[in-house]
């Protein structure tokens, strides 16, 4: 297994691996199209987000979006995870932990202030082991605003 950014020839798989997840969220249905897209963009703007992916030699079972944002409050950069999915084929074996863990030693290198995720709050497996990895509830509660762009 190897961790490492995604390339364009990721991108099919990775949006696979969204399907995937995007069908255990509750508030999220899979639309392949705006997922190739958003991946598109971000693998254009690195210095909006990087993508992880996960390989078991060539195919990419695994991925994590890791979104670069500024705190005020924390005085710096920050990342926001989002879209952390192991193929179910794959789970079970400590392949999330050892993806999530590379994220974070990239976010120290990197000089991020605080790595902040987002997790459908009906995911208990998902939600135990965030927090087995150190990441801690927070008061703040997401709210969305919908723009119409994109719907």
């Amino acid at each position: 297994m190897e961790i490492g950014f995604a390339t364009p020839a990721d991108l099919d798989a990775m949006a696979g691996l969204l399907g995937e997840l995007f069908a255990l969220e509750s508030d999220f249905t899979p639309q392949r199209e705006k997922q190739l897209a958003a991946l598109a963009w971000l693998l254009d703007r690195p210095d909006h987000g990087r993508l992880f992916v996960l390989r078991d030699g060539n195919a990419v079972v695994g991925m994590a979006n890791a979104l670069i944002n500024v705190s005020t409050a924390e005085g710096g950069p920050v990342l926001v995870l989002e879209d952390v999915i192991v193929a179910a084929s794959h789970r079970g074996r400590g392949h999330g932990r050892h993806l999530l863990e590379h994220v974070l030693q990239w976010a120290a290198t990197e000089n991020m202030c605080r790595v902040t995720l987002l997790a459908d709050r009906d995911n208990a497996a998902a939600l135990r082991f965030y927090q087995k990895l150190g990441f801690e509830e927070s008061a703040m509660v997401v709210r969305r605003f919908r723009t119409g762009k994109g719907a």
